[in-house]
């Protein structure tokens, strides 16, 4: 048994999605939370670059004696998952792998649409892990960049957010699938008006359950699971630029109060 935290880190609020499965799945477990809101989103950047920030942010976890590390952004996942294992000595757990196993399981028609940022849909990451699991599955995808910026700024039950989603998806909805990927975890908290949208013959496939799921397995193996349940979990809430929706929206989301969000320096790491 481990009552060492473990790290969870986003880009910047899309996280809390990952975040909200695993407090489900391992309610015992300390929780160390960073989001890189000065950098948001990584979408549009460069591997080069994501990966430098997904190392910094790994970096900011190690100082804090976390026992595992869930990238809990796609992008991040893509671009830099692999070199992170390579590098640290301690498990790093993707979104991506979770996501393709759940999108398998699902689907019937084997017609699976993905959404995600450019850097997610441009790596192919979804569609190899797919393809891994079934190579009859046919894929269709569509990066959503506005997105991720509708949710940072609050207004994921809105016209615009509402538009914004009629833009993007109607394409997909012609295209047959009966699965769609939400493939960045700040889409989750447009759940409903993504659902609204494709209608309710479209499954919403959201790799954060699973990808908790997997984090559960990992800690068992290696014998640091927390399962003292005599202690209230601590959560702690890290950030690189304090702005004012963070604490609301992650409260509205989470349905509890966040006590304390600290900002850090991450280029420090």
């Amino acid at each position: 048994m481990s009552d060492r935290p473990i790290g969870v880190f986003d880009s910047g609020l899309g996280g809390l999605t990952v975040l909200k499965e695993i407090v489900k799945i391992l309610p015992n477990e300390n929780i160390v939370y960073f989001g890189d809101t000065a950098r948001v989103p990584y979408g549009p950047r460069s591997k080069e670059t994501v990966t430098k920030y997904t190392f910094q942010a790994i970096n900011f976890l190690r100082t804090k004696n976390v026992k595992a590390i869930v990238i809990a952004c796609n992008t991040a996942t893509a671009r830099a998952l692999e070199e992170a294992q390579d590098k640290y000595d301690i498990p790093i757990l993707g979104v991506i792998e979770a996501g393709a196993r759940t999108a398998v399981y699902s689907t019937k028609n084997k017609v699976v649409g993905i959404i995600g940022t450019e850097g997610t849909i441009s790596s192919n990451a979804y569609n190899l892990e797919i393809g891994k699991l079934d190579k009859s599955i046919k894929i269709v995808s569509k990066a959503c960049p506005l997105f991720v910026p509708i949710v940072e700024e609050g207004w994921s039950n809105t016209d615009v957010a509402r538009l914004t989603a009629k833009r993007y998806l109607e394409e997909l909805k012609d295209e047959g699938i009966d699965s769609l990927v939400l493939g960045c975890t700040h889409y989750p908290i447009l759940k409903r008006t993504i659902g609204e949208e494709v209608g309710e013959a479209i499954k919403l496939v959201n790799p954060a359950k699973e990808t908790a799921e997997d984090l559960k397995k990992v800690l068992e193996k290696s014998n640091i699971i927390n399962d003292n349940n005599s202690v209230s979990a601590k959560y702690e809430y890290y950030v690189s630029d304090i702005h004012e929706k963070f604490s609301s929206i992650a409260k509205e989301f989470l349905k509890k109060d966040i006590e304390e969000i600290q900002k850090i320096e991450i280029q420090k790491y």
